[in-house]
């Protein structure tokens, strides 16, 4: 009788959930409630994060070295701290292809040069992208280091995207491959200015606002155009131009581009401290 009871119960707490779950879910979908939902993802976000941290740091040796070297201040201090960082992971003989991976991206973004002296928080990828619908990823770093929303985010090779959620010790970055996106960006070789919008994972990017009668080349490198009111300093490498077509009669000229960050295997980024609006 008293097994009988407890599986009552049982049932009744899972419908509970369950109806909890979806009026959640319904109240997201819509819009409503936003605080509560955002409050809700921000708290479960920091909730976790011990969690996913400790699980990294099992399987990404190499991430977890090198997301202490963070430090809210002087650049210069910070690059040399992680270059002393990667002289250590080379001498202490890691092995396995992903571990050498992630050696090469430390590497890389040490040596890329983007946004002058603006200081910049280094942060691990924690989670990628679950569906086709939101082309986002969580980094371990957040507002407790200096990270707010509207943020640029690079990697080793290029753009990454924009910060657009933050927790304590959370954010959350929207691609630049997320159909929400929208970056100012300038062709180096033909100066034409254009806005470099995403088209979904695995798909180039569109250039919009392309003059017809623009001379574009195929592999031109594009970059943040950094004009007055961006969000993204000048000349951080967006991508190359992979189609360049003007049909008869059309005013623009239809431009597709292949960002330079690999971002299916993002490992290590940067988050730039750049003042937010």
């Amino acid at each position: 009788m008293a097994l009988s009871r407890r599986g009552g119960r049982s049932r009744l707490t899972l419908v509970f959930l369950i109806l909890t779950s979806i009026t959640v879910i319904t109240l997201d979908f819509r819009g409503e409630g936003a605080g509560l939902i955002s409050s809700l993802r921000d708290g479960a976000a920091d909730t976790l994060a011990p969690v996913r941290s400790a699980a990294a740091s099992v399987l990404d040796p190499v991430g977890d070295a090198l997301a202490g070297v963070t430090g809210y201040g002087d650049l210069e201090e910070e690059n040399a701290a992680l270059r002393a960082r990667v002289a250590e992971l080379e001498g202490s003989g890691l092995r396995g292809e992903a571990a050498q991976e992630e050696l090469a991206e430390a590497r890389r973004l040490l040596e890329l040069d983007v946004a002058g002296d603006t200081p910049r928080v280094n942060a691990r990828v924690v989670s990628t992208p679950v569906s086709n619908f939101e082309q986002t990823v969580e980094l371990d770093q957040g507002g407790d280091d200096g990270v707010a929303v509207g943020m640029p985010v690079v990697s080793g090779a290029g753009l990454v995207g924009r910060v657009v959620g933050v927790s304590g010790s959370r954010s959350t970055v929207r691609l630049v491959t997320d159909p929400a996106s929208a970056v100012g960006v300038r062709l180096t070789r033909s100066s034409e200015v254009a806005v470099a919008s995403g088209e979904g994972p695995g798909v180039a990017l569109s250039l919009d606002f392309v003059d017809a009668e623009a001379d574009v080349d195929i592999l031109e490198l594009v970059v943040t155009d950094g004009l007055d009111g961006s969000a993204f300093p000048p000349d951080i490498p967006v991508g190359r131009v992979t189609m360049a077509e003007a049909a008869p009669g059309e005013l623009q000229r239809r431009v597709e581009v292949l960002p330079v960050a690999d971002l299916a295997q993002l490992r290590l980024v940067s988050v730039l401290l750049t003042p937010t609006r």
